[in-house]
């Protein structure tokens, strides 16, 4: 496999942010811990700021930690209100959306830790 040089500041920074959006996404898993959204906009600001320094297959764990941070959003604020409506629908909805975000936070960690690109 043909790997392009690695940038050890970005890739650094690159698991910071995963680290934090890994606290955000099994808190969100775990009843009462919750560790709030402050997390995940430090995390979401450090990809927005660093992501233009990140060379070749490094940028798209960038991209793909920002797309899942919105996607993730906006899943949220379309599921809120069925919280008004039923509790128990909107809390199927948001653990459901709380798993697929987990989810791709770990497959993000996978390939950054071989190296790898990571694609939607």
């Amino acid at each position: 496999m043909n790997h392009q040089p690695i940038d050890d500041s970005t890739q650094t920074i690159s698991w910071i942010s995963y680290i934090l959006h890994l606290i955000v996404a099994v808190s969100a898993v775990i009843p009462g811990a919750q560790m709030g959204p402050a997390l995940l906009v430090v995390a979401l600001i450090i990809d927005l700021v660093k992501k233009g320094d990140a060379p070749g297959w490094e940028a798209t764990h960038f991209s793909y930690r920002i797309r899942t941070v919105i996607w993730a959003a906006l899943l949220y604020l379309v599921t809120a209100p069925l919280f008004l409506l039923m509790f128990f629908p909107g809390w199927l909805a948001w653990v459901a959306i709380s798993i697929w975000f987990l989810y791709r936070i770990v497959l993000g960690m996978v390939r950054l830790n071989g190296q790898r690109p990571v694609m939607d």
